[in-house]
């Protein structure tokens, strides 16, 4: 029944407490020691001892690698390096993330001396690519990959079309619904 979806005033008072006392927990929680907080981070690493990374280009192209977990940032940067052709490598990149965005750049030294577990990358994530070119950053341009690479690709199904010829299928059902009001049915004014 439909009842059984509905919080009960009972139900939304033990979430509001629930909620408060974990909020309370965090704000009172006693500063660890260094020697904690290694233990912690030395947990996540043994949890977690490779990371895998997914390049993704303008194009939807992508690219896999499993690092260790301990590797640092320039990695990945080597790696995407090694990746390109000869005539964009001199192209300076960034690798970030978003939502939200985070840039990871070589040249900021806190982010230059963590490891990837200390980045939270692991124990996988996607890092999105940006030219200092902007016309290699479009979305009609193949990413300038290795020919080598490019012939190992394998095509992954296309995301759903939401413009352009998409419409075309809604433009008919809509016309439908517009016969359909006509002869007398009402349809409300959101399904229109």
């Amino acid at each position: 029944p439909d009842s059984y979806f509905t919080p009960t005033a009972e139900d939304l008072k033990a979430a509001q407490a629930t909620l408060t006392a974990r909020t309370q927990a965090l704000t009172n929680a006693p500063l660890q020691l260094r020697a904690t907080r290694e233990a912690a981070e030395k947990a996540k690493r043994d949890r977690w001892p490779n990371t895998t990374i997914r390049i993704r280009f303008s194009d939807r192209t992508q690219l896999e690698k499993t690092f260790p977990s301990t590797e640092r940032i320039q990695s990945i940067y080597t790696f995407v390096h090694s990746s390109l052709r000869d005539d964009v490598k001199p192209v300076n990149f960034l690798l970030y993330q978003s939502p939200p965005k985070r840039e990871f750049k070589v040249s900021d030294p806190k982010i230059r001396e963590l490891s990837l577990v200390e980045l939270q990358l692991a124990p996988s994530s996607v890092l999105l690519v940006r030219f200092e070119d902007d016309s290699l950053n479009r979305s009609n341009v193949p990413a300038p990959l290795l020919p080598a690479l490019m012939a190992q690709a394998i095509e992954l199904p296309a995301p759903p079309a939401f413009g352009g010829d998409a419409d075309a299928p809604g433009r008919a059902a809509s016309s439908h619904t517009k016969a359909t009001s006509d002869k007398g049915k009402k349809v409300p004014k959101w399904l229109k």
